[in-house]
């Protein structure tokens, strides 16, 4: 009997952490509900910014969940994002249409994913330092192919479904965040590579063992999350109109906890795609929150560090759990 009861409890407490980040969107979201009612919070407007902030974020975040489950970091998703908006409104320019823009625009952080997983897996630089130094070497890219200059985009259906448009009331990235998102959760759960991608993660030794090229898994993920970060910088450039070098600039560490907020272990071998969803959500909410508030750009800054952190610490003091 006690053991019966031992184990209940270590149900519930695992259910309880598991749902961890939709409790936090519900407390999030009616804090803000009521301390900022009369800032507008609620509105119809105002959700919907909510959603056009967070989207961008939630589809790099798609991408990070399957790097950080096999145990490893992307940087350079935020500097992928400019340097393929630029190439995307550059392409656009040059008069190749939307269809090969696009694949341009996606190709480009799909070669930068794909050196990415190359230099940790093949030459064995650990994937933090690759993408911190790759970090460096795109943006700078970005701002030299332009002289810093943004790049209009003129063409309005590139415009509209990319990022500016509305279908009815519902802002165009809502859909891409829904569509990117359902995509990435098949493939996490329902697929060999979604298996091995936690496989990996979980221990890679042992998965080794099983006959699973990690190196090729990982390689894979890095490759993934390089090309979602070229969509995010293609729906940039739609929202704002333009390539421009600057996009991007501090998102890798929103994607991340965003990652971390939504229950995937920072270790590895353990994610969950709709989680990074919803922690995006959280963290487009306090963001969109703090800004009603009339917070300064630099106490938002230090709010969301905040989360940040305790996201991490959150993470780490379950893994030890």
């Amino acid at each position: 009997m006690p053991y019966k009861k031992d184990s209940k409890l270590v149900r519930k407490n695992l259910n309880w952490r598991q749902n961890i980040v939709y409790i936090a969107f519900i407390v999030v979201f009616l804090f803000f509900s009521v301390t900022l009612f009369d800032a507008g919070f609620l509105s119809k407007v105002n959700i919907l910014n909510v959603f056009r902030q967070t989207a961008i974020i939630a589809v790099m975040g798609v991408g990070m969940t399957f790097v950080i489950s096999t145990g490893e970091i992307d940087l350079s998703v935020g500097s992928i994002t400019a340097l393929s908006s630029l190439t995307t409104a550059l392409s656009l320019e040059a008069g190749y249409g939307i269809i090969l823009s696009s694949i341009i625009g996606v190709g480009t952080g799909l070669l930068i994913g794909l050196a990415n997983g190359l230099l940790t897996t093949t030459v064995g630089i650990p994937s933090f330092i690759v993408t911190l130094g790759m970090m460096q070497v795109v943006r700078g890219a970005a701002m030299w192919i332009t002289n810093t200059a943004p790049v209009p985009i003129m063409n309005e259906s590139y415009n509209f479904w990319f990022g500016s448009g509305n279908i009815g009331s519902i802002p165009v990235l809502l859909f891409w965040m829904i569509l990117i998102g359902i995509a990435g959760d098949l493939v996490y759960r329902k697929t060999t590579f979604g298996r091995y991608t936690l496989a990996t993660g979980g221990n890679e030794e042992a998965a080794r063992y099983t006959g699973i090229n990690t190196n090729r898994i990982k390689l894979l993920t890095f490759t993934l999350s390089g090309a979602l970060a070229g969509l995010a910088g293609m729906l940039y450039a739609g929202r704002m109109q333009s390539g421009r070098f600057s996009f991007g600039e501090g998102d890798e560490l929103n994607v991340i906890a965003a990652v971390i907020l939504g229950g995937t272990s920072l270790f590895g071998g353990k994610g969950t795609i709709i989680g990074t969803i919803f922690g995006a959500l959280i963290m487009g909410i306090i963001n969109n929150g703090l800004i009603l508030a009339g917070l300064e750009v630099s106490q938002q800054m230090m709010v969301s560090g905040l989360i940040i952190i305790l996201a991490v610490a959150f993470g780490s003091k379950k893994e030890k759990e």
